[in-house]
């Protein structure tokens, strides 16, 4: 079996058969993948960081493009060998995550087309430089919790409950539908974020951890969906919950 990777991530042009998600994941979910022959690789336990996002894939790691993943320390050794046998190449990053916020955030970056959205005071340095390397455009915002607070829907659009990340990327040309927040489960704390409950699982196959019906803003974010081509996949008929993004890394060529 040999492996093509995808050019940018998050955003397949293919059908997904790989993604990471949280090692926690409900079974419902994780038995939907598998139904649609997507290969699911879990993420370990971080005992450095609290609870509610102590497995979370976009605060653990991050892909580069679709060749060179940077992994924290703190999991870099349990992640290297799962993700390697599949052709990636796995990168320790410098940054070991610690419990609280700003020290859990270096690795939590959202990507849109050729642009990197994120708090750039504290991105891993390792992380950073390889981004640049790829030519990569930054865009710098407050909210740290850049890829948690991001759906990505396109190359061209995002959905988002941050204000400020909304007002700094539309000056970037990148459109952005701006919801209420909460309506997300997120165990231990108050609500989760909608970029925590989604990912692309094929070209223009968003999907989502459960339903989004009782979310005040659900017609909006349908109509969204369907201006930018992107067929919405609910995994789960129940609300949906946080497990730190569904993050797709190749294709499958035989």
């Amino acid at each position: 079996m040999k492996y093509k990777f995808l050019d940018i991530p998050f955003l397949p042009k293919e059908d997904v058969l790989a993604v990471i998600i949280d090692g926690r994941t409900p079974q419902i979910l994780t038995n939907k993948l598998k139904n649609m022959s997507i290969h699911i690789v879990k993420t370990p336990f971080c005992k450095e960081l609290y609870d509610a996002i102590s497995y979370h894939p976009d605060i653990l790691l991050h892909p580069v493009d679709g060749k060179d993943f940077v992994v924290a320390p703190n999991v870099y050794e349990i992640l290297k060998e799962p993700l390697k046998k599949l052709g990636l190449n796995v990168i320790k990053g410098e940054t070991f995550l610690l419990r609280n916020y700003p020290e859990n955030i270096a690795y939590n970056i959202a990507r849109v087309s050729n642009f990197a959205i994120h708090n750039l005071k504290y991105t891993d340095k390792v992380t950073l430089k390889l981004l640049e390397k790829s030519g990569v455009e930054f865009i710098h915002v407050k909210q740290g919790y850049s890829k948690c607070s991001i759906c990505v829907v396109s190359e061209k659009a995002i959905i988002t409950s941050d204000r400020g990340i909304a007002k700094k990327v539309e000056k970037y040309g990148i459109e952005t539908l701006l919801i209420s927040p909460g309506y997300i489960d997120l165990p231990g704390l108050s609500y989760g974020f909608i970029g925590g409950i989604s990912g692309f699982i094929g070209k223009n196959k968003l999907a989502f951890s459960g339903h989004l019906r009782n979310h005040p803003d659900y017609e909006r974010i349908l109509d969204f969906l369907s201006n930018q081509q992107v067929e919405p996949v609910f995994l789960d008929d129940k609300k949906p919950i946080d497990i730190g993004s569904i993050i797709p890394f190749l294709e499958m060529a035989y």
